[in-house]
């Protein structure tokens, strides 16, 4: 690179993880396709669009480190998603059409980054998938696993199958799609328990990130804390979470997002039309639509006194912030390194969405960062390259932990969802039962197989995380319930209890059309 000698120590992990639930349906413009369209025009189009043009230019260095759950990526190959999501473009492209003259800037803004969103969206034929892969190949990005549906793993532990399932799924569906093997993986909600690296080496995974307390209680505690990578027993590499360089970008109370320039993430244009409005759009009740045209203000405001969104005040306040948050970044490994001796990493892991939809100029913020890193004297690096420079490593064994609520498990264990833990255990007891029983007919082994994906479907951590968040609440308990149901069904038919109706798999199969090339071997008896 341009200027390769490091003028200081120290280097700089960002880690995003990019995940949504399995939200596939068969009828468009339901509440959980919104999730995924808001995502693909506020987030993960953004953000390959900053990361290729980084790439190109010669005085930048952009390196980044990215988990992509298997749901994700089910979603952004499909076929019939794909379909759907310029017409989703065009009907908010209509509405921004008509909005009050005291908001038309605004309005102007945001129809013009959709346009562009779509624009990109055509050139690539929808293939987001191929061009993460070449920025893979051009060694800007590292890109990640995670557990298939994004289980909870500790609280799957009790039959040890549900953990490999998980993960050797995840493994398979990223070689389908990518054409070559994850060596990183994001736990879901950097969930870590006793015994999980076993799993994740026996699955080929190397590494993974943990929030600080993960390894600082480590045992034995590492000796340069979370500004180093630790290495278990089992072969496998934990990173831990620096608080210092995450909060400023994390906090929307004393962190840049919320900012009184930027964009307010509440007020939706979606919660303001007229029930004729939204009928024109195929919607039924009010609920956001991605169209936002007022900025923070003040963060105690109500809504409805929220100001207008001023597009050149907030990207001149990006310039600063990415200048300070820099600074910050420089100024801490300078302080680290005059009481290491080793040179500090600093690992600030973030969700993905962060990074557009929860906060609109997200992406504008690390385009920022990467344009200004050479003057700040910030070097970034991908996680994979830290171990690729073969550090010596201490030998530890992480701490149970999690990033949530609390540190652990308690927000995915609590008196809101802790019924599904009983139910995600009885049904893979019986799932692990039948992947052991031997050779199955074709029939039957469809059945199985269809059975494995309700079964992960079902395990999926984000509607454990709404029920104790009290959102959607029904929509959460109704899709557990909908995939166990199924699940039991397919059981019940494979042990010659019930007869299934005609055509009923092929529509489940055409539905919950996820993981291909699901094994059932990975639920035998172990």
């Amino acid at each position: 690179m341009p200027g390769t000698e490091h003028l200081a120590k120290g280097e700089l992990a960002l880690v995003l993880h990019a995940h949504l639930p399995y939200v596939r349906s068969a009828e468009s413009g339901s509440l959980e396709e919104d999730w995924f369209f808001q995502a693909l025009m506020e987030c993960y189009l953004p953000l390959l669009e900053l990361l290729e043009k980084a790439s190109l230019a010669p005085d930048q260095r952009p390196k980044l480190t990215i988990g992509l759950s298997p749901t994700l990526l089910s979603l952004l190959s499909d076929s019939v998603l794909k379909r759907r999501f310029p017409k989703w473009l065009t009907s908010r492209l209509n509405l921004l059409a008509n909005v009050p003259v005291e908001q038309r800037e605004a309005a102007d803004h945001l129809s013009s980054f959709i346009e562009n969103q779509l624009d990109h969206w055509r050139n690539c034929d929808g293939d987001l998938i191929g061009r993460f892969s070449q920025l893979q190949r051009s060694e800007v990005v590292d890109l990640l696993t995670c557990a298939a549906t994004h289980g909870y793993l500790p609280l799957l532990r009790e039959n040890p199958e549900a953990i490999r399932g998980q993960l050797l799924t995840a493994v398979r569906e990223h070689c389908r799609l990518f054409g070559d093997r994850p060596l990183g993986i994001w736990l879901p909600e950097c969930a870590f328990y006793e015994g999980l690296d076993r799993w994740m080496a026996d699955a080929g995974l190397r590494y993974a990130v943990l929030d600080g307390h993960g390894l600082l209680h480590a045992n034995p505690r590492p000796r340069y804390g979370v500004y180093a990578p630790i290495c278990t027993r089992h072969g496998v590499a934990f990173f831990g979470r620096d608080s210092e360089a995450t909060l400023p970008v994390w906090s929307a109370k004393e962190g840049y997002p919320g900012d009184s320039v930027y964009r307010e993430f509440h007020r939706d244009m979606g919660w303001e039309m007229s029930s004729s409005q939204l009928q024109f759009l195929g919607i039924k009740k009010p609920r956001p639509l991605g169209l936002k045209l007022h900025r923070v203000t003040d963060q105690q405001a109500p809504l409805s006194e929220k100001e207008v969104y001023e597009p050149v005040l907030a990207r001149s306040r990006i310039k600063e912030h990415a200048k300070e948050y820099l600074q910050g970044r420089r100024s801490q490994m300078d302080r680290l390194t005059g009481l290491m001796d080793a040179s500090p990493l600093l690992v600030a892991p973030f969700d993905a969405e962060l990074f557009g939809h929860w906060w609109f100029e997200g992406p504008l913020f690390l385009a920022e960062l990467f344009l200004q890193a050479n003057q700040e004297n910030v070097f970034f690096v991908r996680l994979r390259d830290v171990l690729n420079a073969k550090p010596q490593i201490q030998l530890c064994e992480p701490s149970p932990s999690s990033w949530g609520q609390g540190g652990f498990h308690d927000y995915w264990l609590n008196e809101s969802n802790a019924w599904v833990v009983a139910e995600w255990s009885r049904a893979s007891k019986a799932l692990v039962e039948q992947c052991s029983s031997g050779l199955l007919s074709e029939t039957y082994l469809r059945m199985l197989q269809q059975a494995s994906r309700e079964l992960l479907l079902a395990q999926s951590s984000d509607w454990s995380f709404i029920l104790r968040a009290g959102t959607t609440t029904d929509l959460a308990r109704d899709r557990i319930h909908r995939h166990l149901d199924r699940f039991w069904t397919l059981i019940k038919a494979i042990k010659n209890e019930v007869e299934l109706k005609d055509g009923w798999l092929n529509l489940l199969e055409d539905e919950d059309r996820i993981f291909p090339l699901i094994q059932v071997g990975d639920w035998a008896q172990l």
